[in-house]
């Protein structure tokens, strides 16, 4: 292989830094993307509650059994659905 080019970390010689830390599940979790379209169901609730304002009962519901320690991302969609 060419210098430089290898994927081993013993040849490169400490210029390259390694990125994704295999052993830590917690980097994976947000590299999913959010469901309903990328919004999440905090902010999709929160859009669909103007057509039909039985969903911001059940957002506030998601809300307030902390749906959101499953993905932190939705915390503030559902926040905002349970103030409206």
């Amino acid at each position: 292989m060419e210098k430089g080019k290898s994927s081993d970390c013993e040849d490169c010689g400490g210029k390259y830094v390694l990125i994704r830390d295999e052993e830590d599940p917690r980097l994976a979790l947000f590299e999913k993307p959010l469901p309903c379209y990328g919004c999440g169901i905090g902010w999709s609730s929160l859009l669909l509650g103007f057509l039909c304002p039985l969903i911001w009962y059940c957002a506030a519901t998601l809300y307030l059994c902390r749906y959101y320690n499953k993905d932190p991302r939705e915390r503030i969609g559902l926040a905002a659905s349970a103030i409206a």
